[in-house]
């Protein structure tokens, strides 16, 4: 059956990595992937699925960031669980506006965010920030077990359905063991849980997305994502071999080129 994350919107599935990010113009600061403003700007595009990550900073709040550290965005080392929310906002402030999970999901009533759990700090406060809004929230987690407890959580809040939810790497390698061996039960234990497969073109030497697998995934009415694609060209020769959505920085691209 059909998660309500995917019944009503288009396809193929335009995921705005971390939103529609901007660099820096003589008029303006940059505007930081994960910020209200590059959610804003995916939104005012048409972007329906926000591709998003969360981490807890010191104070113990469940904001939207991606990274472990600060060093990418700002050059300061320091992870996010020892920055306070007040400086995180104050960093944010001049490039789109931090986010919280709540916020966000308030803040967009309309857009489906597909979100990332980083750490295993998020899992005592993604059921109550989640519990509302399953119907247009998919969570995931490259570990499965983290992605299950976070379900868990959301459904211990009272959540009337659990969010959509998609494979981490156990998953995905069991998938492709199952696949080319073309082990059914084994393909049907791997993809019992999840509602999209969400994977790399490949890991290193190793092919992941493949025919096989996307039949697989297809004949267990899961969905196919691939990321993270900025090149119209493969944007569009992806959704003709058959995916269902890409995960994009471009969205903007990604919109003119499939719809």
């Amino acid at each position: 059956m059909t998660h309500p994350y995917f019944v009503g919107t288009r396809h193929p599935r335009v995921l705005a990595h971390r939103g529609l990010a901007s660099t820096a113009t003589d008029d303006a600061p940059a505007v930081w992937e994960n910020s209200a403003g590059a959610f804003a700007a995916a939104h005012a595009i048409g972007v329906e699925y926000i591709e998003t990550d969360c981490r807890v900073t010191a104070d113990g709040e469940l904001v939207l960031f991606h990274d472990a550290t600060l060093e990418r965005l700002t050059g300061d080392a320091r992870e996010i669980a020892t920055v306070s929310t007040r400086e995180l906002t104050e960093l944010f402030a001049d490039h789109g506006g931090l986010l919280t999970v709540a916020e966000a999901l308030h803040a967009f009533p309309e857009s489906r965010f597909n979100i990332d759990v980083k750490t295993d700090a998020a899992l005592p406060l993604i059921g109550r920030a989640i519990a509302p809004h399953t119907r247009r929230v998919l969570l995931t987690s490259f570990s499965d077990t983290r992605r299950r407890r976070a379900i868990a959580e959301v459904r211990r809040a009272g959540a009337e359905m659990p969010p959509a939810a998609s494979a981490g790497r156990a998953t995905i390698t069991a998938l492709l063991a199952g696949a080319a061996a073309r082990l059914s039960p084994a393909v049907a234990r791997a993809l019992r849980e999840v509602d999209a497969l969400q994977i790399p073109l490949s890991y290193g030497p190793l092919k992941v997305l493949t025919k096989q697998v996307l039949r697989r995934a297809h004949e267990h009415d899961v969905e196919v994502h691939v990321w993270t694609i900025n090149d119209p060209a493969r944007m569009r020769e992806l959704v003709d071999f058959g995916v269902d959505g890409v995960v994009t920085d471009h969205a903007d691209l990604a919109v003119k080129t499939l719809f």
